[in-house]
């Protein structure tokens, strides 16, 4: 494991494996460990940095909003203390979502981006979004991270046959600093590069698992406004795809990758824009 110093906080990450880097940005409430079961697989072809995010994991929590405009930023602040030029960047979550800021603030940076359940913005547009947000920030403030983390477990992972995938969640939600988690939570909300999409001219692969909380019409909608996008479904998952889908999320990401390095011609074997 290693430690950037930034000017008012600490990132830590954990690097594997040689080639052309790749940037795994874990989900709000979580770490790095969100890809604990795709690492060893990726990290034969691509080296790979895996940041806790600021408030999250091991990294600093320093007082003061957080944002993802900011969680960008110190992905950016990594890539350039490591000499890196150019990287493929895999969001999932929130992880997605500082994917596509970086791609809009740092377009040298970006190779590619890999967008999993995830979105250009987190705007409540209805009545209905508008009581879900309000719902989980009150959820939060009152039952706190652990609380919190019994309440999101279930849907994470509904199956029977998934106990342990969500004692791992509880675990990981109930280990958030109660402030830092809370104050990650309202910097997501109403941040949008929507307007922005058009701006994005790396190639990007966008991961919609069947059982995510978002619609596939959503996913759908704005691929259809980025210049270079593709768009995969994978069957028999949920939010959290590299946990419960990691074989299947690894296939769809190697042959993207490749895609985009040039080993391969026209479009991907296997992704597909649709259910």
């Amino acid at each position: 494991m290693s430690t950037l110093q930034l000017a008012d906080s600490s990132l830590h990450y954990e690097e594997s494996g040689h080639g052309i880097p790749v940037l795994l940005l874990h989900g709000l409430g979580s770490s790095g460990a969100d890809w604990e079961l795709v690492t060893p697989r990726l990290s034969g072809n691509y080296r790979l940095l895996v940041p806790d995010a600021r408030g999250h994991g091991t990294s600093g929590k320093p007082p003061g909003t957080y944002g993802v405009p900011l969680f960008a930023r110190d992905i950016a602040a990594l890539c350039d203390a490591l000499g890196l030029k150019k990287v493929h960047v895999v969001g999932l979550s929130m992880g997605g979502m500082m994917g596509f800021q970086l791609a809009v603030d740092r377009p040298d940076l970006v190779r590619s981006l890999v967008i999993v359940n995830s979105g250009p913005e987190l705007v409540a547009r209805t009545v209905r979004r508008k009581f879900e947000f309000a719902l989980r920030l009150t959820l939060l403030r009152l039952l706190g991270p652990a609380g919190l983390a019994k309440v999101l477990a279930p849907k994470l992972f509904p199956k029977p046959e998934q106990a342990s995938l969500r004692q791992r969640a509880i675990a990981a939600f109930s280990a958030n600093e109660p402030d830092a988690y809370l104050r990650a939570t309202r910097g997501l909300v109403g941040w949008s590069v929507m307007s922005r999409l058009r701006d994005i001219t790396c190639p990007v692969l966008v991961v919609h698992s069947e059982r995510d909380y978002t619609p596939l019409a959503s996913k759908q909608a704005y691929v259809e406004l980025l210049p270079d996008a593709r768009l995969t479904v994978l069957a028999d998952s949920g939010h959290a795809a590299p946990l419960d889908q990691p074989e299947a999320l690894c296939d769809a990401v190697e042959v993207f990758l490749r895609e985009v390095d040039g080993a391969g011609a026209g479009a991907a074997p296997g992704v597909r824009a649709g259910p």
